[in-house]
């Protein structure tokens, strides 16, 4: 197969697997992807996972490769809240949350890190729109509360003063009602209490 007919086929894939290839193609072999890798056609972001060349390596792409790399998995935690602007540190890992153990990934295009949740708490994440491609990404109130969830930690007004919540960012993105909602779904006692001292906290600050 010649690579322009490979390049015109799969370009909508931001990233592809040998897998994804052939679903398309039969008898696709990883040799190819190793001689284009070896002529810089391509890049290997994992092992079993390539982009073209000429990707563009933004946070965009980054969140998708997480998906992609370690499904299933939706964006979560910091790398969340640092996008709905909830906090000011700036975040050097792709934090996802996903129903597989609990691993990371240092690779050449970032470092990505997941959480390991129920199946049943597998939920309250967007698919947004990466080119022909979606990406799952937790919604404001859910990636609040997978990070509470994970970090059982936190427990007191000063661990929640600790966040630095931006409250004004809190307050326009974030639904109480919802929040509340998603809360009763996770159905545990010691987060909803938690989950009402953190409220409380950041409203106080606030006030």
């Amino acid at each position: 197969m010649l690579f322009i007919d490979f390049q015109n086929q799969f370009s909508v894939y931001p990233v592809f697997s040998l897998q994804d290839i052939r679903k398309v193609v039969d008898n696709f072999s990883y040799r190819q992807l190793d001689r284009w890798e070896k002529k810089g056609y391509l890049k290997k972001i994992k092992r079993g996972f390539y982009c073209f060349s000429t990707q563009d390596v933004n946070r965009d792409f980054l969140f998708y490769v997480a998906n992609k790399i370690y499904a299933p998995s939706y964006v979560s935690l910091e790398m969340a809240l640092k996008h709905y602007g909830f906090i000011p540190e700036e975040i050097f890992q792709i934090t996802s949350v996903g129903t597989k153990k609990t691993t990371g990934f240092e690779i050449p295009v970032g470092n990505f890190s997941y959480r390991q949740i129920k199946p049943s708490l597998f939920w309250g994440y967007r698919l947004v729109e990466f080119g022909r491609q979606k990406m799952l990404l937790a919604e404001p109130e859910k990636a609040v509360l997978d990070y509470l969830y994970i970090h059982s930690n936190l427990k007191t007004p000063e661990d929640f003063l600790g966040m630095r919540i931006n409250v004004d960012e809190f307050k326009m993105q974030i639904s109480i009602d919802r929040f509340q909602k998603y809360l009763e779904v996770f159905d545990n006692k010691t987060l909803s209490k938690r989950a009402k001292i953190f409220l409380t906290t950041i409203q106080r600050d606030n006030a």
